[in-house]
């Protein structure tokens, strides 16, 4: 009587079993950014808290805060591009893009990171406004507007873009125009930034 109280009381959550879902299918490829430009293994820095460059993490609007690629049809509507997947929220993938930028470019120090103890009198943050592919021009944009705060109490600003070509609306082509547009804006920033 007991085990029969017991498989009347599973049967319910043997029934659900069977409607759940953990995940949906994977994606046959993630997108990722890579740096024309890496540091060797094995090299590192020192230097004065006044030249180390910290760089925050970057603010985005709702449409890029994730992991699939923003297609911009017109002023006021955007779509998704099937299929194509990052493997991380994109304004993470782009901070650590301009910090190996910066870092193989100059001589500084460059925190990367969401460690709040780490010291630096120069900070890089801003808002990666767009980043995708615009299918009204065939390119994909990536536009970053920068705030630095100097070791001093200045602050400045500057907005940087970048616009590649795309021959098709397809993942093939726009994950590498991707790459393209945010190494340029990452080596635009690293000039900037000195």
């Amino acid at each position: 009587m007991r085990s029969t109280i017991k498989i009347a009381a599973l049967a319910p959550v043997l029934l659900l079993g069977g409607c759940l879902s953990f995940g949906g299918e994977a994606p046959d490829s993630l997108l990722t950014l890579t740096p024309t430009t890496s540091a060797p293994a094995g090299t590192g820095g020192s230097g004065a808290q006044e030249t180390a460059l910290a760089i925050a993490e970057f603010e985005v609007p709702k449409a890029l805060d994730v992991t699939r690629v923003p297609v911009q049809m017109s002023d006021t509507q955007i779509a998704y591009l099937q299929d194509a997947f990052w493997v991380e929220r994109p304004a993470r993938l782009f901070r650590r893009l301009v910090a190996e930028t910066i870092r193989t470019r100059s001589n500084r120090v460059v925190i990367d990171g969401d460690d709040p103890g780490v010291g630096a009198s120069d900070r890089l943050h801003g808002s990666l406004r767009a980043f995708g592919y615009d299918a009204r021009t065939r390119e994909a944009v990536v536009t970053f507007d920068a705030v630095r705060n100097g070791s001093a109490s200045d602050v400045t600003t500057r907005r940087f873009e970048a616009r590649v070509p795309v021959a098709a609306a397809e993942t093939a082509f726009v994950g590498p125009a991707l790459n393209e547009a945010a190494n340029n804006v990452a080596g635009q920033i690293a000039d900037w930034i000195g």
